[in-house]
């Protein structure tokens, strides 16, 4: 982590830069890195609380009691870090390129991912793997881009207190994601955007500068309850509300233990 410090220095060099041009750099240094999109959130989190103290009401959390034990601080970035003013928001895309590594993973450039991804659940010999976790872990990927990112900021401004995150700590990506556009919720509660659907990474720079907002985008969901519907395990219980305890993703990773009977066969 790094400490928030020399802050009357940084203001002083912050005066005579510009802060649109700032984020604009930003953005293309995200651009160089890797990253699909670069955005900045607001700290003010507050309208975000209710629905989160709702669902840890529900018992919707199920045995991740560290979602609990953190409580409000996911949403009150400024008492995660002290300091902080804005956060900039990252976005990187993972599906399937014809030019990938394994060939074994990635799609024939003629060929439909997707219909490849069907094929794969009607081979009962093949266990299938998520499409985000056949690459390398995106936690070190993303974290090492981040700091890259605030180290190419702080060599261009100066030092300033700053902090990366990726799943890996107590915030509320979706929420700080949606609010800088990278995308707009889904119903299924996921981020969802317009050219890469819901397929990508999420990332956080806490910093202790103002940047100008990016706004959020429109939904574009409608009436859709395609999400709904094709859920095998039916943990969307309804519109933008997700019951983990239902959920494949927390059964295979966060459950400790076998996956209860009743479960199974979904």
């Amino acid at each position: 982590m790094q400490g928030f410090y020399n802050r009357h220095f940084v203001q002083k060099v912050f005066v005579s830069i510009n802060p649109s041009a700032l984020l604009a750099q930003l953005q293309e240094w995200g651009s160089q890195l890797g990253f699909s999109q670069i955005g900045v959130a607001p700290v003010d989190l507050r309208d975000a609380e209710p629905g989160l103290l709702a669902w840890l009401a529900l018992g919707h959390h199920g045995d991740m009691a560290y979602m609990a034990r953190h409580g409000l601080t996911r949403a009150r970035p400024a008492e995660l870090v002290p300091g902080t003013l804005s956060v900039i928001t990252a976005r990187m895309d993972y599906l399937p390129s014809p030019t990938g590594v394994d060939d074994r993973m990635a799609p024939k450039p003629d060929a439909d991912w997707q219909t490849l991804e069907w094929q794969r659940l009607s081979e009962p010999r093949q266990g299938v793997v998520s499409l985000y976790a056949r690459g390398r872990d995106y936690h070190k990927v993303m974290r090492q881009r981040l700091q890259q990112l605030a180290n190419r900021l702080q060599d261009h401004i100066g030092p300033t207190g700053h902090r990366v995150f990726t799943d890996s700590a107590p915030v509320l990506e979706v929420e700080l994601a949606q609010r800088s556009g990278l995308g707009w919720r889904g119903k299924h509660t996921l981020v969802l955007n317009r050219s890469s659907g819901s397929f990508f990474f999420l990332g956080e720079i806490y910093v202790d500068m103002a940047l100008p907002l990016t706004p959020p985008v429109t939904s574009h969901c409608g009436e859709c309850t395609a999400c709904l519907d094709v859920c095998p395990t039916q943990a969307i219980v309804a519109p933008y509300r997700l019951d983990a305890r239902r959920c494949i993703s927390y059964l295979t990773i966060e459950h400790d233990g076998v996956i209860p009977e009743p479960m199974r066969h979904a």
